[in-house]
């Protein structure tokens, strides 16, 4: 949904309806998986993907009927082994797929979309519900709520109370669970940000920091070559320990994206300065070293010698944290997420 927003806002400014295509159900082999989207405008051009081929095709072919009969539809499609496509409504296919009229003039649409634009802009966590029939509906809408841990946007339903009090009691267990179809026809899309922090090294500094990344909603790994310093009794509230055989090769142990926060905080400047070469080629959104600036300046001056630029050197901050004057391991990981922090919610 993220990739789509600028393509939902600028055809809700200029009231262009759309269908909007989501995976809700697969099995087998299709290539994308449950809450997969694509929009297909009344040209028939699309944005996004839900996997390509020939089911693409079929799917594009789908939405001109209903953009021209302007209602939702449910289509199931079945690949066999010759990458054949037939078209069915009937149970056991492979892709399940709604097929979504989106009508700029119906008020509940501004409403709900309307919502979504603010909470993704804002970065609040939320989950969508949407009530899905056993089949097509010509003459309606689908009902739709948005719910937020502490928030509940929609219209009331005791149909739905039940589900909505379920997420919240478990919302960030959800956190990177796919989007699924409840038995009682809820289909549940989870939209949070997907902010993972990798903390390379386990000492003092790292257990205090991983406990308070826990506190404000990352989603937290630990590594280190050490067992004895990275292991889950020591570190029993994140999601990830990992004791790795040395500090090369960080992404075979991790996947670092651009969701991703690094903090080096190992126990030499060797190690450092390896980890560091490794990290300014990811996408990370956050890379911090720390350090003394001698020691920064000892590290990058290396750094330079390997090739790095200094435009790749720009990215880390380091020494880091903010210059709040910590001292102790619990100030100075406060310090290091209140940088965090500041750079996860400025604006982008």
């Amino acid at each position: 949904m993220n990739d789509l927003l600028k393509v939902i806002k600028d055809a809700q400014k200029q009231n262009e309806n759309f269908v909007i295509a989501t995976i809700l159900k697969k099995s087998g082999s299709a290539p994308r998986s449950e809450g997969a989207k694509m929009i297909i405008k009344p040209d028939l051009t699309v944005e996004g993907t839900i996997g390509g081929g020939l089911v693409e095709a079929m799917v594009i072919r789908a939405a001109a009927k209903v953009h021209r009969d302007k209602y939702f539809q449910i289509e199931e499609f079945i690949l066999n082994s010759k990458d054949e496509v037939s078209q069915r409504m009937v149970c056991g296919g492979d892709l399940k797929i709604l097929l979504e009229y989106i009508d700029w003039w119906d008020p509940k649409n501004q409403v709900f979309y309307g919502e979504i634009v603010q909470l993704i802009e804002n970065k609040t966590d939320f989950v969508t519900i949407t009530k899905i029939p056993q089949t097509s509906n010509e003459n309606g809408s689908l009902e739709k709520w948005v719910c937020t841990e502490t928030g509940f946007f929609g219209s009331e339903s005791d149909e739905v109370f039940s589900l909505v009090k379920e997420i919240r009691e478990n919302f960030y267990h959800l956190n990177y669970k796919e989007a699924f179809l409840e038995r009682e026809g809820f289909y549940v899309e989870t939209f949070f940000n997907k902010e993972n922090v990798c903390i390379i090294g386990g000492g003092h500094i790292g257990k205090v920091l991983a406990e308070l990344c826990k506190l404000v909603g990352f989603y937290v790994t630990v590594m280190d070559d050490r067992e004895e310093f990275a292991n889950t009794q020591r570190f029993n509230t994140v999601e990830e320990v990992i004791v790795i055989p040395d500090f090369e090769n960080i992404e075979d142990y991790v996947k670092i994206n651009h969701y991703s926060f690094v903090v080096i905080v190992t126990r030499g400047h060797s190690d450092d300065k390896d980890v560091l070469a490794q990290i300014m080629q990811t996408e990370a959104r956050y890379i911090g070293m720390i350090g003394s600036k001698n020691k920064r300046n000892h590290v990058y001056q290396a750094l330079l010698e390997d090739g790095f630029s200094f435009s790749d050197l720009e990215r880390v901050h380091s020494p880091i944290g903010l210059n709040i004057f910590a001292d102790t391991p619990e100030e100075i990981a406060v310090s290091i997420v209140a940088e965090m922090i500041q750079v996860r919610r400025q604006p982008n």
